[in-house]
């Protein structure tokens, strides 16, 4: 099909078609991540190139927006990678509605950034050191804050954004010390590996109190508009995935718990230190790094890979890969542990 036999439309509408397309075959997460990376390549076509039609991209076009999307947002070559991948996966369902020529995807080909195997791993991480400095601040100065017991149940547990969102009051058995992780897309609160994700898991003491302590006097005692009684509240019902993150960005700033800033910024003049500028910390965590640096601190601590696994819902073969982010001198000294007596 050439350009003149294909049917307008404009860059911002094709995403909402395509959304709206996606949106009965994959979870309520995976979406929020389709239209993350999108929406940077609907701002450039908006307000950079002055693309209103999706006929009129070329691959040349492609090209221009790589390198401004590079640079725009100061991306690692795997962030990149992914960014470009969704747009592939968008262009190529444009090219079957007519938006844009059937084969324009395959330029993705010679666009996509060539990564070693460094590129390949995040580096990103709340490594023990940290943690434990940022959940001694909040026992002694905020506890049983919303974000300390947010902290609390992300380091212990290692469990997904969605995991964490999706607990109800009813899911914390304080007898048996431990939370039930549900599979509830029915009513808003899907898993990212539906009832495969499914479990049960263990607390300790100290996250239980802070647990109990949350519910006595600092939970909004509201529902969620399925009428289920969410475990994390704000005032209007269950948190969103949104004040999750900004609540995460917020206490992993060093400066929140007396750390000293890597960076060397002064907290007086730095933009990161006032409400609605925390997630432009240069050195603070998401609540995905969390669970990377809980994951890697169990392993540390010789839990076996085989419980972390299952204990995190994560593939050995993905935690290898993307999680373990131990040392080769640790590794060697935690397999010699195991040899010395053979």
């Amino acid at each position: 099909m050439t350009k003149t036999e294909l049917e307008p439309i404009s860059p911002g509408a094709a995403k909402e078609m395509y959304l709206e397309a996606r949106k009965n075959e994959v979870s309520q997460s995976t979406l929020d991540g389709y239209h993350y990376r999108l929406k940077h390549f609907i701002r450039w076509c908006e307000n950079v190139a002055g693309i209103d039609n999706m006929n009129d991209l070329s691959g040349r076009d492609l090209q221009r927006f790589k390198t401004w999307r590079r640079d725009d947002g100061d991306l690692k070559p795997i962030t990149l990678q992914g960014q470009l991948d969704a747009l592939r996966i968008f262009i190529r369902w444009c090219g079957s509605i007519d938006a844009v020529e059937q084969d324009l995807h395959e330029k993705f080909e010679a666009l996509m950034p060539q990564l070693n195997k460094a590129d390949e791993q995040s580096e990103s991480i709340l490594d023990t050191e940290q943690a434990e400095a940022l959940l001694e601040y909040q026992r002694k100065f905020e506890h049983a804050s919303r974000a300390h017991v947010i902290v609390e149940i992300l380091w212990h547990t290692g469990i997904r954004l969605g995991s964490l969102r999706a607990l109800d009051l009813d899911d914390y058995d304080g007898d048996a010390e431990r939370l039930a992780v549900r599979h509830r897309p029915e009513t808003d609160t899907p898993l990212k590996n539906g009832t495969e994700g499914e479990r049960i898991v263990a607390l300790n003491a100290e996250v239980c109190r802070s647990i109990e302590d949350w519910r006595e006097y600092n939970r909004h005692d509201v529902e969620d508009e399925h009428g289920r009684e969410p475990l994390l509240t704000s005032r209007n019902g269950r948190m969103n995935p949104t004040s999750v993150r900004d609540a995460i960005y917020r206490v992993t700033r060093p400066c929140y718990y007396g750390a000293d800033c890597p960076k060397g910024r002064d907290p007086d003049d730095c933009e990161a230190a006032d409400y609605g500028g925390y997630s432009k910390c240069p050195v603070n965590v998401s609540p995905h790094d969390i669970r990377r640096g809980s994951i890697t601190h169990f392993l540390t601590e010789d839990v076996p890979e085989k419980v972390v696994s299952d204990r995190m819902n994560v593939g050995q073969d993905v935690l290898d890969k993307h999680y373990d982010k131990r040392d080769e001198e640790v590794k060697v000294e935690q397999r010699r542990g195991y040899l010395d007596n053979i």
